[in-house]
């Protein structure tokens, strides 16, 4: 069965090609869709790491350092540091704001003591020491060297942040603290969180200790029904491949009704037509998801927010594959299980 099964599929190459092609281009979907969600994932760790924080102080009441409109006092930080198990801490401003005048894009403004804890690690050029110095991300068009506008204020790029972002592709701009402060504090001494090295401490009363942990999951809150959409979308697009294998399989079927009838005339059992079935309809699958694969590797940098396909979806893939090509191949099968075998003797 299984030879009959793939010379069957080279008679019929031509179809086959058209199906593993569209099947292709929705494998493909898939796996950008999983790169997108996981690129939320993939920018808050990003961000998280590049400011090097062990932990967070915030307001009593807030739950992360980087949505919360709740400010920590000056006065907080001195009793911060004198908690047990601080290396070192200094504080911590995020908050939106845009860059640009004719056509303003929304960005994350970041503050941070230049050196201090919180401060960006920046690979291309320096982070700001001075307040009219701004390090970037490099999804903004921006170059060193180059004036910005930041909330009406100049200032001069120094340094690039690979790919930092958040809430789906804000770009994320670092500022001294004191800059932020008084652009928006009017240089009060507030800020929105402490940022801490250390990790076994107590928070001292009137503010709250946050794990790395906890701020990724308030961060990623913001972007749930996103997430779930696209998660959803996913799913809805292995069912349209299964139909699309389905229905060329189901068509195979149909053009092979005597063929079906002869094999069962000479003895071949059910199991064997439905193996000869399944193979055609997991070939097709196993060949569009190596080519969904890298259409979509191809695909994923173009998108405005880069798809981050994680490489466990190149490994799910193919299985999902199988699993969509069995499923597809019992359309066919119900269709070959009714054959007569009177058919392969010209019978009715």
């Amino acid at each position: 069965m299984l030879v009959a099964a793939w010379r069957d599929l080279q008679w019929r190459r031509r179809r086959f090609l058209i199906a593993v092609s569209g099947t292709a281009l929705v494998f493909a979907m898939t796996l950008v869709l999983a790169g997108l969600s996981n690129a939320f994932v993939v920018e808050v760790d990003r961000t998280l790491h590049v400011v090097h924080a062990d932990r967070w102080v915030v307001a009593s009441g807030a739950t992360s350092p980087f949505n919360s409109s709740q400010v920590v006092p000056g006065a907080a930080l001195g009793r911060v540091r004198k908690a047990r198990g601080v290396v070192a801490a200094d504080p911590f401003i995020a908050l939106h704001n845009t860059i640009g005048v004719d056509d303003p894009t929304n960005v994350t403004t970041i503050g941070a003591v230049p050196g201090g804890v919180g401060s960006p690690t920046v690979t291309d050029g320096r982070a700001p020491r001075r307040d009219g110095e701004v390090a970037v991300s490099s999804r903004l068009d921006a170059s060193i060297g180059d004036r910005v506008v930041i909330g009406g204020r100049r200032y001069t790029v120094v340094g690039i942040v690979p790919k930092s972002s958040l809430y789906g592709g804000t770009a994320n701009v670092f500022l001294t603290l004191h800059a932020v402060q008084s652009s928006t504090f009017n240089g009060l001494d507030l800020a929105t969180a402490i940022a801490v090295r250390g990790h076994a401490f107590r928070a001292p009363p009137g503010v709250t200790a946050v794990t790395n942990a906890r701020a990724r999951t308030d961060l990623l809150s913001a972007l749930g029904a996103g997430r779930q959409t696209i998660d959803v979308v996913a799913v809805l697009l292995w069912i349209v491949a299964a139909c699309i294998i389905g229905s060329i399989v189901y068509l195979s079927a149909l053009e092979r009704v005597r063929d079906f009838a002869v094999f069962k005339a000479t003895g071949t059992s059910t199991p064997a037509l439905m193996l000869g079935l399944a193979f055609q309809a997991v070939v097709i699958s196993l060949l569009a998801a190596l080519a969904g694969a890298v259409i979509a590797t191809l695909m994923a940098p173009q998108f405005p927010i880069p798809a981050e396909i994680p490489p466990s979806a190149y490994v799910v893939l193919p299985i999902v594959a199988i699993v969509v090509g069995f499923l597809a191949s019992l359309a066919g099968l119900r269709r070959a299980v009714t054959v007569s075998p009177a058919l392969a003797f010209g019978g009715a």
